[in-house]
C-alpha cells in the first residue's frame, strides 16, 4: 500500500488554445503526493478521454483503489506495470509515476535527472500557437516574443476550415516573425488527409519549416507511406504513438516520435519510449499537454534525452499554481532542487 494524498486545482490558460478538435480553456487538474518517512513526492494528471480518465475524479479514484491495494508497490517499475495491468488510465499513474521518482530523488539527496544519470543540457522548447485568424495572431505572436526568449514556436493547423484558412494564418505568423530569427514548426493534430497533407507539407517546407508533426489521424499510420516518400519535410507522430510498443508498426514511415508524460503514463514509459525510438533510428520530441509546472518540471527531468523539447503549457497559465519549470533563454532546464522540483505553491 502507498500512503498518498490527493488534491484538485483548476488551471486557467491566459490564451485558449484552439487545435484541430477543439478549444481548450483550462482544466481541473489533480495533483497527488506520496508519503514515506516523512518525505513526499509529487505528481500531476492532466484528465482526457483519450488518455483514459476525462475527469480528475475518475483519476482519483483509480489511484486510490489502486494505492489501497496489494498490488501497489514500492518499486517504481513495478508499481508502472501492476497499475496498467489493473487499469489505472494512463494520465493517473503518470500522477504516481512522477510522484515516486520524485520521491526516490529527494530520499536520495539528489535532483531527479541527476539520480537518472542525465544532464542539465537541453534544447530550447517550442511555445504552442493555436488556431487562430491571422488578426489573432499578429496580436499574439508579439506577446508571446517580445522579451521572452523563446526561440522556437509550434504552430497549429488543422483548420476545421480548410487549407486556406491554414494558409492565411501561417502566412500571418511568417509575417510577425521575419525580423527574428525564430524557428517554426508545425503540428496539424491529424486534421489532414493524404492529399491536404501532401499540398501543404511542399508549402510548409518552401516557407522555411522545420518538421510536420501528425498530418494524418491516429489510425490512419498506414498512410503515413505515401507521405513519407519524396517527403519534404521530416514527419513526427503524437497521437499515434502513446507507449514503446506502437514504434515498431509505423517505424518505417516516420522521422521521430512525440511523448508525452501523460499519454505514456509517466517517465519509466518514457524512458522505454526514448529507447526504443533509438533503437529504430528515429529522433524524439516530448511534448505535454494542459500541465502546470509540476509535470512540465517531470518531464524536463528526462529533457537531455530528447531531440526536440515542447513543455511550454505551463506558460500559458493564469495563474500558475505550482513552480519549478522556469523558462530561461528559451530553455525549461532540470531543476537542481531536490527531486523532479515542481512544487504547488502554498501547498
Amino acid at each position: 500500500m502507498l500512503n498518498i494524498s490527493t488534491q484538485i486545482i483548476h488551471l486557467h490558460k491566459r490564451f485558449p488554445l484552439a487545435i484541430s478538435r477543439g478549444v481548450m480553456t483550462g482544466s481541473d487538474n489533480l495533483f497527488i503526493h506520496v508519503e514515506e518517512n516523512g518525505v513526499r513526492g509529487v505528481g500531476e494528471m492532466a484528465p482526457g478521454s483519450t488518455e483514459g480518465a476525462d475527469t480528475p475524479k475518475k483519476g482519483e479514484k483509480m489511484l486510490a483503489d489502486f494505492c489501497a491495494s496489494e498490488k501497489s508497490s514500492n518499486s517504481i517499475q513495478e508499481n508502472y506495470n501492476n497499475a496498467i495491468e489493473a487499469g489505472v488510465a494512463p494520465c493517473a499513474v503518470a500522477a504516481l509515476d512522477m510522484a515516486l521518482w520524485d520521491l526516490r530523488a529527494k530520499q536520495a539527496g539528489l535532483p531527479l535527472y541527476k539520480l537518472l544519470g542525465l544532464s542539465r543540457n537541453v534544447v530550447p522548447t517550442s511555445v504552442t500557437v493555436g488556431i487562430n485568424p491571422p488578426e489573432v495572431v499578429r496580436e499574439r505572436i508579439p506577446l508571446l516574443l517580445n522579451g521572452t526568449g523563446v526561440k522556437a514556436l509550434k504552430v497549429k493547423l488543422g483548420s476545421p476550415k480548410g487549407l486556406d484558412a491554414d494558409q492565411a494564418m501561417f502566412s500571418a505568423v511568417l509575417e510577425m516573425t521575419k525580423d527574428r530569427s525564430t524557428v517554426i514548426r508545425v503540428d496539424a493534430n491529424g486534421g489532414w488527409t493524404v492529399p491536404e497533407a501532401k499540398k501543404m507539407m511542399q508549402w510548409l517546407a518552401d516557407r522555411g519549416v522545420e518538421y510536420i508533426e501528425q498530418p494524418l489521424k491516429k489510425g490512419e499510420e498506414e498512410d503515413l507511406i505515401h507521405l513519407f516518400k519524396d517527403r519534404p519535410l521530416p514527419i513526427y507522430v503524437d497521437e499515434s504513438c502513446r507507449v514503446s510498443s506502437n514504434i515498431p508498426v509505423f517505424a518505417d514511415r516516420v522521422d521521430g516520435v512525440n511523448l508525452k508524460l501523460m499519454k505514456c503514463g509517466g517517465i519509466t514509459e518514457a524512458l522505454r519510449i526514448v529507447s526504443t525510438a533509438r533503437a529504430f533510428g528515429l529522433k524524439t520530441m516530448i511534448g505535454c499537454m494542459g500541465e502546470s509546472s509540476v509535470s512540465i518540471a517531470a518531464g524536463a527531468s528526462i529533457g537531455s534525452l530528447f531531440d526536440y523539447i515542447d513543455l511550454d503549457s505551463h506558460l500559458n497559465l493564469d495563474p500558475d499554481p505550482c513552480s519549478g519549470a522556469d523558462m530561461i533563454d528559451g530553455k525549461i532546464l532540470p531543476s537542481n532542487n531536490l527531486g523532479h522540483g515542481g512544487e504547488i505553491s502554498n501547498a
